[in-house]
C-alpha cells in the first residue's frame, strides 16, 4: 500500500474512525484500537471498530500501490495530527507504516490484518454464515433527524447491567411516522418523525444510544442521513462516513402505558425563562438534591435546600390551572427536558406530586418528555 494525500484529508478520517476505536472493550482492546486502511482505484477508507459499533469513511487519495493494514489507531491519529500541513506520504513495507512529511518521517509497527475483526457487518454475516441483507435504504433530513436525536438519546440509560434501557426504539406509528423512544426509569423521551418510517406496521428495533450519539456528532444541518435496517444491524451513512451498529436484542419496556392521558394540573411558561431559573437554583442543589417547583395561579416558585450548604429560591411568571401544588425534581433531568423542547413556551402538566409529569412544547405534539418525581419532606 502506498498514496500521497493532504495532511487534513487523513486527519479528518482518522478522527472519525478512531472514535469508534476507541469505545472497544478491554478484552480485545489490542486488536480493536487499531485503525483498518484500505485502498483500492485511489479511494482510501479508513475504518474503526468496537465489533457493536463501527465507522468507515472515504478520501480520494493519490494511490501508487493498493492493499491494506491496520494501524495502532492512536498513535497514527497522534502522528498525523502533528506533522507540518501539506502534502503526507504513507507507504506499508514488511510490518512498519510510513509517515513522510515535509522533513519528518515516522514508522509504526502493524497490527496483523489477519488478527484483526471482520470490519464490515455485511462482510461478517449472520450467525448461520449467510451475507447480511440490508433493507431498502430511506433518506432524512439531516437537521430534523439531528434534532430529534438530541431530545431522545439523552434519556437512554448508560448502566450497561440493563442493556435494553441503553438504546432507542425505532417503532412504526403508522401513516408514515417514525417514533424515537428512550428511558432510563427515571424519564422517558418520545419523538415523532413524520413521513419517514422505515418500518413496517407494528414493527420495531432497538438501536444503542452510543451509536446514534457518534450520529447525532456527525451530521450538520445541511445533511442528509440514509438508514438501512437488517434483521440484526443499523446501517446509517451521511456524506462519506458510513456508521453501522449491533441492534439490542430484547424487548423495550411497555412504555405508551407510562404516558397519562391526561392531567388536571398544567403550568405553562416561557422555555428560555424557566430554563435560566431552574440552572441558577440548581447551584445550591448539590449532592442530588432535588429542587421544588412551587405552582399557583400566575406563579412558580423554584427551590433547592441543601442541608448545610443554604437554600435559592426564584419566583417568575407563569400560567397555571389547577390546584396548589409542590413538585419535586432531579434538576438534572429537568433542564435537560426543557433543553430538549423547542419554541418559546413550554407545559408541564402534573397530577399530583407523586404522578409522572409530562413536558412538552406549546404547540408541538411530534415530542414530549415524562419525568418522574422525587419525593420530598
Amino acid at each position: 500500500m502506498k498514496f500521497r494525500c493532504e495532511r487534513d484529508t487523513l486527519l479528518d478520517a482518522l478522527m472519525v474512525a478512531v472514535r469508534a476505536a476507541a469505545g472497544a472493550g478491554s478484552s480485545r482492546a489490542g486488536l480493536l484500537t487499531g485503525a483498518h486502511l484500505d485502498l483500492a482505484d485511489g479511494v482510501l477508507t479508513v475504518t474503526g471498530s468496537a465489533l457493536d459499533l463501527t465507522l468507515s469513511v472515504t478520501a480520494e487519495v493519490l494511490g501508487t500501490a493498493g492493499g491494506a493494514a491496520v494501524t495502532p489507531a492512536r498513535v497514527l491519529t497522534d502522528v498525523v495530527r502533528a506533522v507540518p500541513a501539506g502534502a503526507v506520504e504513507f507507504s506499508v513495507d514488511e510490518g512498519e507504516a510510513t509517515i513522510m512529511a515535509g522533513s519528518s518521517e515516522f514508522s509504526i509497527r502493524l497490527i496483523p490484518e489477519e488478527d484483526y475483526p471482520q470490519l464490515s457487518f455485511a462482510q461478517e454475516g449472520n450467525e448461520d454464515g449467510s451475507s447480511v441483507a440490508f433493507s431498502p435504504a430511506v433518506t432524512f433530513d439531516g437537521a430534523e433527524f439531528r434534532d430529534a436525536l438530541s431530545q431522545v438519546v439523552r434519556s437512554a440509560s448508560s448502566d450497561d447491567s440493563r442493556p435494553i434501557l441503553t438504546g432507542v426504539l425505532m417503532a412504526s406509528e403508522g401513516e408514515g411516522r417514525l417514533r424515537l423512544v428512550s428511558t432510563d426509569s427515571y424519564r422517558l423521551s418520545v419523538r415523532d418523525l413524520e413521513g419517514s418510517s422505515i418500518l413496517g406496521e407494528h414493527q420495531r428495533v432497538l438501536v444503542p444510544s452510543r451509536a446514534l450519539g457518534e450520529l447525532h456528532r456527525l451530521i450538520a444541518d445541511s445533511d442528509e442521513v440514509t438508514l438501512t435496517l437488517a434483521e440484526h444491524y443499523a446501517q446509517f451513512v451521511v456524506g462519506k462516513v458510513q456508521l453501522t451498529t449491533r441492534l439490542i436484542p430484547g424487548e423495550f419496556p411497555n412504555y405508551q402505558g407510562l404516558i397519562p392521558t391526561g392531567h388536571p394540573n398544567c403550568l405553562t411558561a416561557n422555555r428560555e425563562q424557566l430554563l435560566e431559573v431552574v440552572r441558577r437554583v440548581r447551584l445550591l442543589a448539590q449532592d442530588s438534591t432535588p429542587i421544588r417547583l412551587v405552582m399557583s395561579e400566575g406563579t412558580l416558585e423554584v427551590i433547592a435546600i441543601t442541608h448545610d450548604v443554604g437554600k435559592a429560591n426564584e419566583s417568575m411568571e407563569a400560567t397555571y390551572a389547577g390546584e396548589d401544588l409542590t413538585v419535586a425534581f432531579n434538576p438534572g433531568y429537568l433542564i435537560d427536558g426543557i433543553e430538549a423542547t423547542t419554541g418559546e413556551e413550554v407545559t408541564l402538566e402534573t397530577a399530583d406530586a407523586v404522578k409522572p409529569a409530562l413536558l412538552r412544547s406549546v404547540g408541538d405534539d411530534n415530542f414530549l418528555y415524562l419525568l418522574m418525581p422525587v419525593r420530598v419532606s
